[in-house]
């Protein structure tokens, strides 16, 4: 473990100085997960502030209190940052969590245990363009420079948390069994009440239709980027310039078409494409 300007090196793995200590490392090193925790893990900028928004809806039966209520950072904290030990006491079982951590630097109560992982995997296309916005308005986290530099750092892997590759295969190659659901961003960006059906069986927590109805509606991108629970609002303008970039953006899927040129495109294709060689892991929305 040691420190850099803005960010903090575990592992290899760049994490933010700003949500990330050697306290609160070891404080999820140490962490006892119970055989009913719920854990939401993704790759930055692959749906994480949308899995904080619908867990807690299906594990209440729809009740939109607690999105309403309570900043996402708080009702379904990163296990990773500092504001976990501050109030993972306080969350009722099952207790809801987020990572963006790979597989093996998980706690290790976690493998012995019989919580329950859903990934969410994203087009990193899309993620690269999102994650590429976002530096630009988190002063926490280092320029972008021009799009082509941030995407050549992106296939590096100098980005926080390390290669998007890396991150994918750490969580394809688990032997977590019937622990682990795996669904993609864009998966829920189609049917995303089919998205939140799928989730409440395999949390044992079917909802009605009318419950179903009600969150798949609560959890529309339109309706999250008006819930200021949810949306970075809170956030001062010094830390998130939301004049810069807004934090919840479009929520669409193929914004990549608007950034990347051909050669770029294929650049990016092939890197990523070499790099999963060998896995069996096939994406959708790879073409080949």
């Amino acid at each position: 473990m040691a420190c850099s300007d803005k960010y903090y090196i575990y592992h290899g793995l760049l994490l933010p100085s700003i949500a990330h200590s050697n306290e609160s490392l070891k404080y999820m090193e140490k962490f006892q997960v119970q055989d009913n925790d719920i854990f939401a893990i993704t790759y930055p900028k692959s749906g994480t502030t949308w899995m904080q928004e619908i867990l807690p809806l299906i594990l209440n039966g729809g009740d939109l209190t607690p999105v309403q209520t309570i900043p996402n950072w708080d009702r379904v904290p990163w296990l990773e940052e500092t504001r976990a030990a501050l109030v993972m006491d306080k969350i009722p079982a099952p207790r809801t969590m987020v990572s963006h951590m790979p597989y093996h630097l998980m706690p290790a109560s976690f493998f012995s245990s019989k919580a329950k992982a859903i990934y969410v995997t994203r087009n990193p296309k899309d993620v690269v363009v999102s994650s590429f916005h976002f530096h630009q308005m988190a002063s926490f986290l280092d320029d972008p420079g021009t799009f082509d530099e941030f995407v050549d750092k992106f296939l590096a892997g100098n980005v926080m948390f390390g290669k998007w590759t890396d991150h994918v295969k750490s969580w394809r190659n688990t032997d977590m069994g019937d622990r682990i659901m795996y669904i993609t961003y864009e998966e829920m960006v189609q049917d995303l009440q089919g998205a939140v059906q799928r989730m409440s069986q395999f949390l044992g927590r079917e909802l009605s239709a009318e419950a179903l109805e009600r969150v798949a509606n609560h959890c529309c991108f339109k309706n999250m980027k008006t819930n200021p629970m949810s949306n970075y609002s809170l956030v001062p303008q010094d830390i998130m310039d939301s004049k810069k970039s807004s934090f919840l953006r479009k929520g669409t899927t193929g914004d990549w078409e608007n950034h990347f040129s051909p050669e770029l495109e294929a650049k990016f294709t092939s890197t990523i494409r070499e790099d999963m060689k060998g896995t069996n892991i096939k994406l959708y929305w790879d073409e080949e």
